[in-house]
């Protein structure tokens, strides 16, 4: 099989002392880098009673055919082919030559040879390594697709008993049968990608152990860094400045967010936990070098990775952020015993600590963030009432941000559980009716969001006082306070803040619905008598009949353009109205009706007791009203973010 020529380096010229020149092979250095400290791991083979010179005479002999043959720089068949593509028995025949080539000089050294026996070593030795240095790239290079880091990490529970079945007989290299040897007959593509795991790490356990570690791992270290570096790019994940995020629009800053959260299970469940599965494995015998090798390839781009987050975290704050940042913080934290598994090792421990930063700073931005929210609702300075009494567009932001902030409602445990309470506002000491310890919600969470809901309950409660009718302004009262019971029955803020916390608002919606019937149509029941008379004189009649009309038509023209949003809470209140006045009018008009007969002041009769109700229907429609509540609900800065 043709493979491409690499550039290579001309041998260098063999020192004048060959027993040194062998120095690299036989006596590594004391330097505690990874390659030194593994090849202290192979130490010289002990003599042995059966070891002569003719027998390392033969195995250099040998060696000498075999390496020859695959000479990068002989034939033009050795040079377009790859050896362990070509035949794989003679591959491992191959690095068995190798291994009796360096027992020889071993032997040589030993015995004081001659100097020409060991520069014949020695240049094979280097024939040979040229010849695996071009294995080992040409297997990288070609087998990108079997060894990326999807196909490695989906498949390496499969890969790892196949690749033990092939280490268990070596003696059997080329046959591929012992990688099926283990379970059910693995697929095409997982055969391959043992049969290049397998060649790697034999042609790197060689290298490593005659002294050209180095190597090895150079070509290593670029081609799987730069699969590395491409798979984040890929995944939108690209490098940033603190500068470059804080120029970042909202919109802008959303959108890299999102494809940072689309990007990091698969860059770490897969890409990276890929890499150190292949890393592992390709170089096995020493766990230095696997450290340093890793960190080479993975610890600069999982750096940034995971600064990402923390970048986010400290540029320009907006309210809607909280979202982003604690998607950020689930992700990371979902992920938190995958980043401790890859990056085990002390020489990468930063990415962890880059990861625990990030998560620092989102939680600490996520309660400022929180903070900052509370004080916006008691900073809100309109003092413009919403027309009709209808829901306050500050009531729906915050309703929907705080059912937002629910559904996270894990996420934020997190994130605030023990962190000091929030600062106490100046607030009214009982909204709800002093409730005691045992019914305040009880998770940090809940009590979190029961707080922010009645920093705005106190606020509307002080909007109120801005309508000049105070009936007006209980209508104002009890439809916002319907409005956050619906949200919050509606969503999760139920579960969160309890049936206790509900029963105790709609008591209080309740309330002010009374309160507005009575102050909007007290007027109108003192028009009329509490007992009707029959022997009530004609004038007397006239009188009633004249103030009730007077003071219907008065609250039914205000209440018409008034309005309460929510159909239901509508009908009963119109019911509540139509309850009490209709039985007290019909009895007085069934009762006088007769006296104005022929009178041409009947026509001060305008209403019957069955058309009273028409008109009472007609009340809290409001929908001018309602248009104009829609429209800012439309502009509301919460509306491109919550529901």
């Amino acid at each position: 099989m043709a493979i491409i020529e690499i550039p290579r380096r001309e041998t260098a010229a063999l020192p004048a002392t060959p027993r040194r020149a062998m120095a690299r092979i036989f006596s590594p250095s004391n330097s505690t880098s990874p390659i030194s400290s593994f090849s202290n791991h192979f130490t010289s083979p002990k003599s042995s009673n059966t070891t002569s010179e003719p027998m390392m005479d033969e195995n250099i002999e040998k060696a000498e055919a075999m390496i020859t043959k695959w000479d990068v720089k002989g034939s033009t068949f050795a040079k377009f082919t790859s050896l362990f593509q070509e035949n794989r028995k003679e591959a491992k025949d191959f690095v068995n030559c190798v291994k009796d080539l360096r027992r020889a000089m071993h032997f040589l050294v030993s015995e004081r040879a001659s100097a020409g026996k060991l520069v014949r070593a020695q240049n094979l030795m280097q024939m040979s390594m040229q010849r695996l240095e071009k294995e080992f790239y040409q297997i990288l290079s070609a087998n990108r697709e079997h060894l990326d880091p999807e196909s490695v990490s989906s498949r390496s529970s499969t890969i790892s008993r196949s690749l033990s079945a092939t280490s268990d007989d070596e003696d059997d290299y080329s046959s591929d049968h012992e990688i099926q040897r283990v379970g059910d007959k693995i697929s095409e593509v997982e055969r391959l990608s043992v049969l290049a795991m397998s060649d790697l790490r034999l042609i790197a356990d060689c290298m490593i152990s005659t002294g050209y570690g180095k190597e090895c791992l150079t070509i290593y270290k670029i081609i799987r860094r730069s699969i590395v570096d491409e798979g984040l790019y890929r995944l939108g994940i690209e490098r940033y400045s603190s500068s470059q995020i804080n120029k970042m629009n909202p919109s802008a800053l959303e959108h890299q967010t999102k494809s940072w959260l689309n990007g990091i299970k698969i860059a770490v469940k897969t890409l990276l936990h890929g890499e150190r599965f292949l890393c592992d494995h390709v170089f096995s015998s020493s766990e230095a070098i696997r450290e340093s090798c890793f960190a080479d390839i993975a610890k600069e781009g999982a750096t940034n990775l995971f600064r990402f987050p923390e970048l986010v975290a400290k540029s320009k704050r907006w309210p809607e952020k909280v979202f982003l940042l604690m998607d950020l913080y689930e992700a990371i934290s979902d992920l938190w015993p995958e980043t401790e598994s890859i990056f085990s090792f002390e020489s990468i421990s930063s990415v962890k600590s880059q990861a625990c930063s990030s998560l620092h700073k989102l939680s600490d931005s996520v309660r400022t963030l929180l903070t900052d929210f509370e004080s916006s609702i008691q900073k809100n300075s309109s003092k413009v009432p919403v027309p009709g009494g209808a829901i306050h567009p500050l009531t729906i932001s915050v309703l929907n941000y705080v059912s937002s902030l629910a559904n996270y409602s894990g996420v934020l445990s997190d994130i605030i559980a023990g962190s000091a309470s929030p600062t106490q506002l100046p607030l009214p000491e009982s909204y709800f009716e002093s409730p005691t310890v045992n019914e305040m919600p009880t998770s940090a969470v809940s009590v979190r969001l029961a707080w922010i809901i009645l920093v705005l309950l106190c606020k509307l409660d002080s909007k109120a006082n801005f309508y000049n009718d105070t009936a007006l302004s209980y209508l104002f009262l009890a439809n916002n306070l319907q409005f956050v019971g619906k949200k919050v029955c509606a969503t999760s803020l139920k579960c969160l803040l309890g049936d206790d916390w509900t029963v105790k608002l709609d008591r209080k919606v309740k309330l002010y619905a009374a309160n507005y019937e009575l102050m909007a149509w007290n007027k109108v029941f003192s028009c009329l008598p509490e007992k009707s008379q029959e022997d009530m004189s004609p004038d007397t009649v006239k009188t009633y009949f004249r103030q009730f009309k007077a003071a219907f038509d008065e609250a039914y023209r205000k209440q018409k353009s008034w309005v309460v949003p929510d159909g239901k809470f509508r009908d009963d209140i119109k019911l509540s109205i139509k309850s009490k006045l209709v039985p007290v009018y019909r009895e007085f008009y069934n009762t006088h009706i007769e006296v104005l007969k022929g009178d041409r002041t009947l026509k001060l009769v305008r209403f019957s007791p069955d058309n009273l109700g028409n008109y009472l229907s007609d009340i809290l429609q409001g929908t001018a009203v309602l248009e104009s509540s829609s429209s800012s609900l439309s502009t509301s800065r919460a509306s491109r973010w919550l529901p």
